[in-house]
């Protein structure tokens, strides 16, 4: 690729680690129903996946087989929802050496921006709470695509606001579903493997440009292309 004009991150598991809030808000909803929690590490691998995916390990096994366990799922999602957004980010950071990548990029005049799954609203809170909301230059969320990653909708929305090519751009995920957007939409990929990544996955087998294993290999790659 030529020298890229945009540096684009997923948010949970690559450019934040927001799972210390998450396994957090699971502690407290298993003491409050005197369920089973489950480990931290089953925690943080599940993160990536959404809210949804939080209820289910939680208490997925307890709702096999009941009538109502769609509803009652769901009312788990809306009270964890609601006890995230109450503190969203009491424990949650950049990894480790990514503010000084983000510094680096703006000093050199390029971009970086967020495209999310996360609900917008959650999304901002997190970023204003990280005093990042004002450097970001593009945040792209569900609420405004009608197709969400694995599409690549959300990329080609995020190169537009940001008035560059999407061959110009770097994508930096932790899923699968970031690999797939990104390259669907000619961007330069790549794999986060210090993320939220589920047991026994071959991050090689994603299709990724390239696969990182350290927030700093993160970084050294990235200014390398820059």
């Amino acid at each position: 690729m030529t020298k890229p004009n945009a540096v684009l991150f997923d948010l949970d598991g690559t450019l934040i680690d927001t799972a210390p809030d998450f396994i957090r808000i699971i502690k407290l909803m298993c003491a409050k129903h005197n369920h089973p929690c489950p480990t931290d590490v089953a925690i943080r691998e599940q993160v990536s996946a959404g809210a949804r995916a939080m209820v289910r390990l939680m208490f997925g096994d307890k709702l096999m087989g009941v009538a109502d366990a769609d509803e009652i799922m769901l009312a788990h999602r809306q009270e964890f929802l609601d006890l995230y957004e109450q503190d969203i980010c009491v424990d949650s950071r950049l990894f480790d050496g990514l503010d000084d990548l983000l510094d680096v990029l703006e000093d050199k005049g390029v971009a970086w921006g967020i495209v999310t799954n996360k609900p917008r609203y959650l999304a901002e809170q997190l970023l204003d709470k990280l005093d990042l909301a004002k450097r970001c230059a593009v945040l792209v969320c569900p609420d405004d695509v009608t197709h969400t990653k694995p599409d690549p909708e959300p990329m080609f929305l995020a190169s537009k606001k940001l008035g560059v090519d999407p061959k110009n751009c770097i994508y930096v995920g932790d899923h699968i579903r970031d690999i797939q957007a990104g390259r669907a939409s000619g961007m330069m990929t790549v794999v986060a493997g210090f993320g939220y990544i589920v047991p026994n996955e071959n991050l090689h087998e994603w299709g990724a440009d390239k696969v990182v294993a350290t927030p700093d290999e993160l970084g050294r790659l990235v200014l390398a292309l820059i």
